[in-house]
């Protein structure tokens, strides 16, 4: 186990993406959105690439599934690279 120093509270993301029938499938892609870590979930979920996304028409995943956003995916790689510094 590696030298803990500082942690700070994880944030907490969740992949998702809209439910069949709401879109088209090329449009059904995995987004990344970041929640809240406590009180409900938002009225509008706003993905990394700045697709807002209603909870009603979306479905959860379990990890990236069928085709990822890939200006999600770039955000995300982004915002891991600037924690590390």
């Amino acid at each position: 186990m590696g030298n803990l120093v500082h942690a700070e509270p994880a944030e907490l993301l969740a992949v998702i993406r809209l439910r069949r029938g709401v879109v088209g499938e090329c449009r059904r892609v995995s987004h990344i959105v970041p929640l809240p870590a406590t009180g409900p979930i938002p009225t509008e979920l706003v993905a990394l690439c700045g697709a807002t996304i209603l909870p009603s028409q979306a479905e959860v995943l379990d990890g990236i599934a069928g085709m990822p956003c890939e200006a999600c995916l770039a955000r995300q790689a982004r915002r891991a690279s600037l924690q590390l510094r």
